[in-house]
């Protein structure tokens, strides 16, 4: 990141603008509304400052910046026309270590000002580095929409409940789950209802049944999808937010580990092909061991963690011991990869039918049913196939398909690195071996592939 976003406390702190125009104005309104104490430094005020000297008790010096007039400030903002004084205002500034933004000239600023939406004492801000600001500000306007103004009274019912709270509750991890619940529960709608007195009587009635009784941990099954962050569930995103651990693999990118709780603790299990870091038994059992330590633990698996995930001997485990657990469906590989490739898995003209396979070599061999992989009008999916992916052609030519049947590869589904490489059974394994091919890999088999340059819509590197 370019900028670290910060808050600034600063109240009762000494703030310089220089310039006195309509821009000025603005960021004095918003200086104003942190309760600093704002200088105003320019040659001629406008009325609209001017206009805002009560309000925003305001001291006005009214002669031409020089480098002695800034001093004893926290911070400094220069709203001039002057590209100049512009200039001035920012060397002398950072001569001086103190924070200086310059209007419109991200390349003098040491700080921005941020699309702020302002649920006091909740605030947020959403910035763009100073490339794009109008687009800061339009995603400003759709957060707004979806955090009530009630948010703030929200905030100060828990400040008021903090010092009671941690008196009541002595483990951190506790604590952070009972405000969990009261903000996503009945108390939060009170206070949006508008009903704060009841807000209050319910948040002590469930401080005193709380206390520092041990909430049992549970597990969540996650399905990741196949890598684009924005294919997560609503579940999903809400579970990895609120977990005290993360339990993933290497197909999890790590754009869809940054969306989990900052502070959780991060726990890499591998499961790449004959390089696990832990053995399948192993995880279970981990898996357990800290829902009985009471965490709250997130399983993230690439797909559906039903679909090849193995998901279902994890929950084994979970229900032997009596851990709570949930199981969260994502959108498995075959469904996200073949569809930002542009190529159905049905098709009335091409596939009436759609076969799930793992490719996986045993003993040098696949065993799979090739007879029936090798009928018409279907589409076979292979996960896990790309070591075997010359076994696999051979083997289905030889029980029946023709060499000309369409083959696609697709690298990295759904992500910025997808690549799409076409072929058939007979050419197949010589285009994969003369490519840099990288996992995760999918292979679908059959004549939709035939319909991809037409349909494909998502941006990729194909290889025909």
């Amino acid at each position: 990141m370019d900028y670290f976003p910060v808050f600034v406390k600063l109240k009762d702190q000494e703030c310089l603008v220089v310039g006195a125009g309509e821009i000025a104005a603005r960021k004095i309104e918003l200086l104003a509304r942190a309760h600093a104490r704002i200088t105003v430094l320019a040659e001629q005020i406008s009325p609209q400052v001017k206009s805002l000297q009560g309000s925003c008790q305001l001291t006005f010096i009214q002669k031409r910046f020089t480098p002695d007039d800034l001093c004893n400030y926290r911070l400094v903002v220069s709203a001039t026309n002057h590209k100049e004084t512009n200039i001035l205002v920012a060397k002398t500034a950072d001569e001086q270590k103190i924070l200086v933004n310059v209007v419109d000239d991200p390349e003098l600023c040491s700080f921005i000002f941020p699309a702020i939406i302002d649920r006091s004492p909740i605030i947020a801000a959403v910035s763009s580095g100073g490339a794009a600001p109008v687009l800061a500000r339009l995603l400003r306007a759709k957060i707004e929409t979806i955090i009530p103004p009630a948010y703030g009274q929200l905030a100060k019912l828990a400040e008021k409940f903090r010092a009671d709270v941690k008196l009541h509750i002595k483990l951190p991890e506790q604590r952070r789950i009972f405000w969990e619940r009261v903000f996503q529960g009945p108390i939060a709608e009170l206070i949006f209802a508008g009903n704060e007195p009841a807000a209050k009587e319910q948040l002590q009635q469930s401080l005193i049944k709380q206390k520092d009784t041990i909430t049992p941990g549970e597990v969540y099954l996650v399905g990741a999808g196949p890598g684009a962050p924005d294919l997560l569930t609503f579940r999903a995103l809400r579970l990895m937010q609120q977990a005290d651990v993360i339990v993933y693999d290497h197909l999890v990118s790590p754009e869809i580990i940054d969306l989990a709780r900052r502070d959780s603790e991060k726990i890499y299990v591998g499961k790449e092909r004959q390089k696990h870091t832990l053995a399948q038994d192993s995880i279970n059992t981990l898996l357990a061991d800290l829902a009985m330590a009471g965490k709250r633990v997130v399983r993230l698996k690439g797909g559906d963690p039903f679909i090849f995930g193995r998901g279902g001997e994890e929950i084994e485990t979970l229900m032997q011991q009596g851990i709570n657990f949930q199981v969260v469906p994502g959108i498995t590989a075959a469904s996200g990869c073949a569809t930002y490739a542009g190529i159905p898995l049905t098709h009335r003209d091409h596939a009436q039918s759609c076969t799930f396979v793992t490719g996986h070599l045993k003993d040098n061999s696949i065993n799979l049913n090739w007879s029936q992989l090798a009928a018409p009008n279907q589409t076979i999916v292979i996960y896990m196939g790309l070591i075997g992916l010359e076994k696999i052609c051979q083997s289905l030519i030889a029980h029946g398909s023709p060499n000309d049947l369409p083959i696609a590869l697709i690298q990295q589904g759904t992500t910025s690195h997808q690549r799409v490489i076409t072929g058939t059974l007979t050419t197949m394994p010589d285009i994969i071996a003369s490519s840099s091919i990288k996992p995760p890999t999918l292979i679908i088999i059959g004549t939709v592939v035939t319909l991809h340059d037409k349909l494909s819509w998502y941006h990729s590197q194909s290889i025909d």
